[in-house]
C-alpha cells in the first residue's frame, strides 16, 4: 500500500506543478489541442486548383493552341497571360502573379510533321511543391493525351473508328486511388503529423518540467522529500500523469480532428486504442530518458524542436523508406515516432489490423522496456548524486 501511496502522491504533485507552470501547460495541453486543428485547417482544401500560369507560344500553330486550351481547361491550371519572351514571364513570377511558365518552341508543328520529337519547357516556382505538382502533372497528362492522338493520325490510316481506339489505348485502365482519393496533401501529411505532435510535446513538456525542478532545487533532479526515494516509483508516478492526459489527446485526434476535417479514418477504434497505448508509453519513457540531460527550462526547446522535420523524413512517410540510407534507418528506430507514424497511417488510412502492423506494434513494446529501464537507471544515478551531495 505504501508503494501505491507514493506513486499517487508523485502523480498528484506532478499534476499540481504542471498546472501551475504555464510553460509546461502550453506544451502538454494547448499544443496537442490546437496544433492538429491549425495544421488540418491550413490544408483543408487538400489540393490546389487554378494555379496561375503564363504561356510563351513561339509556335503559334493549331497544335500549340490546342495544347494551351487543354491545359487551361484542366481544373488545376489557369492560363492568365500570354508572354512574348521569357523575361516578361519571369517578371510575373517575381511579382507572384503566376507560379509557372509553359514555353512552346517555334518548331513544334514542324517537328510533328517530320515525325520528330519536340520539347515543351515547363518552369515552376519551387517555393511550393503543390504548385509544382499541379503544373507538371497537368502538362504531362495533356502531352500524353495529345501524343496518343498524334500517334493514331500519323501511323494508322484506317477509317474504322474501333481500330483507331484500339491503337490509341490497347489496354483500357482506370486510375482509382484507394487510400487518398483526392491525392490531397492533408490526407497524406496530417495523420503522421498527429503522431509526431504527441512525441514532440511530451519531449518538450517533460523536459521543461525537469528543467524547472532543477532550477527550483539548485541542480537536483528531484525534490528532497519522502516519496522521491525510489526511482521506479518516480517513473511510474510521472508516467501515470502524462499517460492519462495523452490518451485523451490521442482519442481527440483520432475522433474529432479526423471527422472535423474529413481525414482518413478507416481503422477500427479498438485497434487504434491497442496501438496508441504502447506508443504513448514509449514516448513518455523516451522523454524521461532525455529529460535527464535538461538542466534549464530553455534547454529542451533547443534540443528537441529542431528534430521534428528530420524525424518526419526518417520515418519513411514523406521520403520512401527504401531510399533512406541504412545508417539513418537504424537511427530512426531509436525514436517512437518512426513506428508510431507508420503504424497509425496504415491503421487510419488503410484500415490495417494489429497483425498488419505487428512489426511497429512489437517494436513499440520493445522500446517501452528499454526506455523504462534506462529511465529508472538514470533517475537512480541522479538520486545517488543528490544523496552524495547532501552527505
Amino acid at each position: 500500500m505504501k508503494v501505491f501511496h507514493n506513486i499517487l502522491q508523485i502523480w498528484y504533485e506532478e499534476f499540481v506543478d504542471v498546472f501551475k507552470d504555464r510553460g509546461v501547460l502550453i506544451f502538454i495541453l494547448f499544443v496537442p489541442l490546437c496544433y492538429p486543428l491549425l495544421y488540418s485547417y491550413v490544408y483543408t482544401n487538400e489540393v490546389v486548383r487554378e494555379v496561375p500560369t503564363v504561356v510563351i507560344d513561339e509556335s503559334n500553330s493549331e497544335l500549340s493552341r490546342k495544347f494551351i486550351r487543354k491545359v487551361d481547361a484542366s481544373p488545376d491550371v489557369k492560363i492568365i497571360a500570354h508572354c512574348y519572351n521569357l523575361e516578361e514571364a519571369r517578371e510575373l513570377i517575381k511579382r507572384q502573379k503566376a507560379y509557372g511558365i509553359i514555353r512552346i518552341p517555334h518548331s513544334l508543328e514542324k517537328d510533328m510533321l517530320h515525325g520528330d520529337e519536340s520539347n515543351i519547357a515547363v518552369y515552376c516556382d519551387m517555393s511550393s511543391m503543390l504548385y509544382y505538382k499541379a503544373i507538371v502533372l497537368t502538362t504531362t497528362n495533356v502531352s500524353l493525351d495529345m501524343n496518343e492522338d498524334i500517334k493514331v493520325d500519323n501511323y494508322l490510316h484506317s477509317t474504322i473508328q474501333r481500330e483507331k481506339d484500339i491503337k490509341k489505348m490497347p489496354i483500357e485502365y482506370s486510375y482509382i486511388p484507394y487510400f487518398n482519393t483526392q491525392s490531397g496533401f492533408a490526407s497524406f501529411l496530417i495523420p503522421p503529423v498527429l503522431m509526431l505532435i504527441i512525441q514532440q510535446t511530451l519531449l518538450l513538456g517533460i523536459g521543461m518540467s525537469m528543467g524547472r525542478v532543477r532550477e527550483r532545487n539548485k541542480g537536483n533532479s528531484f525534490p528532497l522529500r519522502r516519496p522521491y526515494k525510489n526511482a521506479i516509483q518516480i517513473v511510474f508516478g510521472k508516467m501515470l500523469f502524462y499517460f492519462l492526459i495523452y490518451i485523451i489527446m490521442a482519442v481527440y485526434m483520432f475522433t474529432y480532428v479526423n471527422k472535423a476535417f474529413a481525414l482518413p479514418s478507416l481503422g477500427d477504434y479498438g485497434t487504434f486504442i491497442a496501438f496508441v497505448i504502447p506508443y504513448i508509453l514509449s514516448c513518455i519513457f523516451f522523454a524521461m530518458v532525455l529529460s535527464v540531460f535538461v538542466y534549464r527550462r530553455e534547454d529542451c526547446i533547443m534540443l528537441f524542436v529542431f528534430i521534428s522535420v528530420p524525424l518526419l523524413f526518417m520515418s519513411g512517410i514523406s521520403w520512401p523508406g527504401t531510399a533512406i540510407p541504412r545508417f539513418w534507418k537504424i537511427i530512426s528506430y531509436a525514436f517512437p515516432s518512426t513506428f508510431g507514424m507508420n503504424g497509425y497511417v496504415r491503421i487510419s488510412s488503410m484500415g490495417a489490423s494489429l497483425n498488419d502492423v505487428a512489426f511497429e506494434y512489437h517494436s513499440l513494446w520493445l522500446q517501452i522496456g528499454i526506455y523504462f529501464l534506462l529511465a529508472c537507471l538514470l533517475y537512480k544515478v541522479r538520486m545517488a548524486k543528490v544523496v552524495h551531495r547532501k552527505v
